[in-house]
């Protein structure tokens, strides 16, 4: 049920905030709803009494950048993927679209200044933790302007509190959870979130994160992307329990709607507080899905149907479920939909033309930033006459 709440603003009244003005389209002037509070999905809960909250509070201004972020993230998924089919983006290359909520609304529920690390299903996470389109689309075709220089492609990209983009199968998890204690060591008041698939949530070394964490009070948000399949198997086929919230035992959990950005920002932000507070680490399962297979390689329909693929996509699409809220609660208007849409075109197709005339890095940067320092370096195997050396 929605509540609205406070006010309805009118831009035309020379009597309010003029400065607050707006121009959308061809309509000149309008009302519009500034703020609405709307009734969630309720969280599934393991060791803990109370959590987050049922409902939630979206501004318009929210609303509206949500919705560009999230599109964004969906038009350059798609764009990855129109070039990988033209060998232009070689290698692996794991898509994002239909999880683009889930990487929103953890943006929207902790700082800038907290830390990310992710799996290999990263360039959505690099997007929110602010690289431009541009750096990414150009380390998916590995030129110079990439956000790791060209040598990172797909898997590994970085930013500024962001740890990658990591193709080794639930390896950053442990790599969070320290992460997270040098955020207890510096007491900083600052959280790691670390990402994980329900293809990794097997993995011997999430176990063993989890037992340090909860040993040493970590502030570290463990998260289970569940998006139903790992590779081409089913949870049902790979894992005995699917209750991936209760996997920490003894660790508090959390299963969130993973397909509404309100629900997971509303998570995110109890969590976080959770862990603030001195408390421990939390685990969370991010109930979502993926409309591409596993990656590039994986058509995703030998072991779905496309019918399957389709009822998520007209059901619990997240950006058509946010795009639907504003609408039906006049805090946006078709119009500013579509302007925003075409905008986000124009800045997909600036990046891919960059990512494709961008010249790639030439051979002597091979071997800079590995280290930090400039000191010569032997590479056993290649040339035992050469040395190699690194420049950061």
């Amino acid at each position: 049920m929605l509540t609205l709440i406070s006010n309805v603003f009118r831009l035309g009244n020379a009597s309010k905030n003029v400065g607050a003005r707006m121009v959308v389209s061809t309509r000149f002037f309008t009302d519009f709803t500034l703020q609405a509070s709307f009734d969630i999905k309720k969280c599934e809960l393991h060791r803990l009494e109370a959590g987050p909250s049922e409902t939630a509070v979206l501004t318009r201004e929210q609303g509206l950048q949500y919705y560009r972020t999230m599109q964004t993230m969906r038009r350059m998924e798609l764009k990855a993927d129109q070039l990988y089919k033209q060998k232009i983006i070689r290698g692996f290359c794991h898509l994002y679209d239909g999880q683009e909520a889930c990487a929103m609304g953890i943006e929207a529920g902790i700082n800038p200044t907290d830390h990310l690390i992710t799996a290999y299903r990263a360039h959505g996470y690099t997007f929110t933790r602010g690289v431009s389109v541009r750096e990414i689309m150009a380390e998916l075709t590995g030129r110079r302007g990439g956000v790791a220089k060209g040598k990172g492609g797909s898997m590994h990209m970085y930013a500024k509190h962001f740890y990658g983009g990591n193709g080794i199968v639930g390896a950053q998890v442990p790599l969070g959870a320290g992460v997270a204690l040098a955020c207890q060591y510096q007491g900083n008041n600052q959280v790691c979130v670390a990402l994980y698939g329900d293809g990794a949530a097997n993995q011997g070394q999430i176990f063993e994160s989890f037992n340090m964490a909860a040993l040493w009070k970590l502030p570290c948000i463990f998260i289970c992307e569940n998006n139903k399949f790992g590779m081409g198997t089913s949870v049902e086929r790979s894992s005995a329990s699917t209750e991936y919230f209760k996997r920490g035992d003894y660790i508090p959990g959390i299963k969130v709607d993973g397909m509404d950005v309100l629900c997971v920002r509303e998570a995110i932000k109890f969590a976080a507080d959770y862990c603030r507070a001195g408390k421990g680490p939390i685990v969370m399962e991010l109930e979502t899905y993926r409309y591409h297979g596993h990656s590039m390689s994986d058509p995703g329909v030998s072991y779905r149907s496309r019918e399957e693929i389709q009822e998520v996509r007209s059901k619990s699409d997240p950006i058509t479920m946010l795009k639907e809220r504003m609408l039906s609660n006049n805090m946006a208007s078709v119009e500013e939909i579509k302007e925003i849409d075409v905008d986000i075109r124009k800045v997909i197709e600036d990046a891919a033309q960059f990512a494709i005339s961008d010249p790639e890095p030439p051979l002597d940067e091979l071997c800079n930033h590995i280290f930090a320092n400039d000191l010569p370096m032997e590479v056993r195997g290649t040339n035992p006459w050469v040395k190699l050396k690194s420049v950061s």
